[in-house]
């Protein structure tokens, strides 16, 4: 059941200050009236209407279509120019090149458009730089040598908006780039069109969206240019690829996001695509699939190919129609994501080693010689979710480093590696809010960290510690309708975040180290916890000496089916000792 909420004057949930991780719990207030209200106008349960109102959510969200939410592809910058060119490619027959990231949104950008093309019955070469040997974006040698093959036009996806010397080079050559991408750039690159609602002078209001969003509007955009003239695509059948990389690239779940999200599940749920089935089968995985899915289960294996494997390797499985070719693929992208599993292991070791010793810092920065480029930004990830803080982490090889950035909610960390690379101690850099990339010389180390602690010296985002309670239950409370109820008010994800329900005063009827690293709980009332990869941290040591003694609980809620029987089971974020 529910217990009643503290009053604002108590937003420190119990006293729970500090957490078994150090951290505050706050508890937001719920405003009565106007849940109720929301309850009785729209026959909604009391549960989903407070985490609406909490949310500045109506009850028309809950139910996010794309023909409400899709913004005008032409209010964006260049669409117009954009899709004339490539308009005109698919008339004359030329020869189309799609240069795309190696990460969840480069790969699924690339596979739509060639998809979409291949349904307009012109083929597409597909080039995926290496991560290790050509690093992010295009380079001149790999945009003439696409020249040199025959293209006349080639297209970037999430990639291109910071490439000015490889477009220059390009434009120089006679041959048309078109940008697709999302990153900020304060000056535009050179290229025939750019096509982006983060560059200057767009007006398109839709900054939130993965390059992937920006893909498929400009798909919409072409066929609905071409409509008439040839047989279209169904582009309702790419969906499934926009709200895999929508979820992978962590942009906000709000806007046209939830639609695509909500839309895209339901495409993926039908497991049409040959890779996306196999890999399902490969990670054990059945429909219906969540946000939770895309994140954790296809997104990483479909990283590994860029991280530690062939860059390609994710796209190749998103395009082939073979089914025995995916079933391949999708066998090698889950040995590369164990095989980075164990190298992720090992660096992350490491660097929480060293972040211990900077307690006192805002931020976080690790780097180290030998240190897998590939892996840098799932370490940095997880540093930044076991401390609370922005992070850096890089990996250095021949006197080069490699680094990626991850951020908590409050600090655009784009705009931080944006500002070293204008001020000279990186060598190149991008990324949006939550996420970004670098690269730096081995002289330049001493100066990025200077520039660090300087950006960071009035301290870090508020509250960046904190974990925000939606409400409190107690174990009998947790049941499969809770869990459907909030359901409707998902997807979540980055500016949704999935629900934390607080457990006061629960015994621990025992508690004990599962899998690797995880510890299982046994809550008194019938209520199973686990706490990921957390056996070895301050939260892990101390739920395993709670052991027979009365804890207040933290997480969310998920239900799990095994051998035919579907039980609710709390993904434990937190605890504290009861009565602190």
């Amino acid at each position: 059941m529910f217990a009643s909420a503290p009053s604002l004057e108590t937003r420190a949930a119990f006293g729970a200050a500090p957490s078994f991780s150090g951290r505050r719990w706050l508890l937001k207030q719920a405003d009565e009236e106007r849940t109720r209200a929301l309850a009785r106008a729209n026959d909604l349960p009391l549960v989903l209407a407070g985490l609406l109102v909490a949310r500045g959510m109506t009850a028309e969200d809950l139910n996010p279509t794309i023909k409400r939410l899709l913004p005008e592809p032409f209010l964006f910058k260049d669409m117009e120019k954009a899709v004339a060119r490539a308009k005109l490619a698919v008339e004359r027959g030329e020869a189309i090149a799609i240069f795309g990231d190696y990460d969840v949104d480069g790969s699924c950008s690339a596979a739509l458009l060639h998809d979409v093309f291949a349904g307009l019955g012109v083929p597409t070469r597909i080039y995926i730089p290496d991560r290790m040997t050509e690093g992010y974006g295009p380079s001149a040698k790999a945009l003439l040598a696409l020249k040199d093959d025959g293209a006349s036009l080639v297209i970037t996806v999430d990639c291109g908006a910071g490439a000015h010397d490889a477009l220059a080079a390009a434009r120089d050559a006679g041959l048309d780039v078109i940008v697709l991408d999302h990153h900020a750039v304060h000056v535009p690159p050179p290229a025939l069109a750019h096509v982006n609602p983060n560059q200057p002078g767009d007006t398109s209001g839709q900054g939130h969206i993965a390059a992937v969003g920006v893909t498929f509007l400009f798909a919409v955009a072409l066929v609905r240019a071409l409509r008439g003239a040839r047989a279209v695509p169904d582009l309702m059948e790419v969906l499934d690829l926009v709200a895999l990389a929508t979820v992978c690239d962590v942009v906000p779940l709000t806007g046209v996001n939830r639609a695509f999200v909500r839309a895209g599940l339901a495409q993926l749920g039908s497991l049409k695509r040959p890779g996306l089935a196999a890999l399902a089968g490969v990670a054990k995985s059945s429909s219906p699939f969540t946000a939770y899915h895309c994140g954790y289960v296809f997104g990483p294996r479909i990283n590994a190919g860029g991280r530690v494997g062939r860059s390609s390797l994710g796209v190749d499985l998103l395009t082939t129609r073979d089914a025995a070719l995916a079933g391949e693929f999708a066998l090698a992208l889950d040995v590369h994501n164990q095989e980075r599993q164990a190298i992720e292991k090992a660096i992350l070791d490491e660097a929480v080693a060293f972040a211990a010793t900077k307690v006192n810092q805002p931020y976080l920065f690790a780097a180290k010689d030998g240190w897998h480029a590939g892996v840098v930004g799932i370490v940095a990830g997880r540093l930044k979710d076991r401390f609370g803080k922005p992070s850096f982490v890089a990996g250095f090889e021949g006197g080069m480093g490699r680094g990626s950035a991850r951020s908590v909610p409050g600090l655009d960390i784009g705009q931080v590696v944006r500002d070293a690379k204008d001020a000279g101690v990186v060598e190149s850099g991008g990324g949006h809010a939550m996420a970004a990339g670098f690269s730096l010389m081995a002289e330049q180390r001493d100066a990025f960290e200077a520039f660090l602690a300087r950006r960071f010296e009035s301290g870090g985002p508020a509250g960046a510690l904190d974990l925000e309670i939606d409400a409190l239950v107690s174990p009998a409370g947790a049941t499969e309708t809770l869990v459907r109820d909030i359901a409707h008010a998902g997807p979540f994800g980055a500016g949704n975040p999935e629900p934390v329900f607080a457990f006061p005063d629960v015994r621990v009827v025992h508690a004990d180290v599962v899998g690797r690293d995880h510890v299982k709980l046994r809550l008194e009332g019938g209520l199973d916890a686990i706490a990921f990869r957390t056996a070895d941290t301050a939260l892990g040591k101390a739920l395993l000496a709670s052991r027979g003694r009365t804890i207040h609980a933290a997480g969310r809620l998920r239900t799990d089916e095994w051998n035919g029987r579907v039980r609710v089971q709390l993904h434990l974020e937190d605890a504290a000792p009861a009565g602190a």
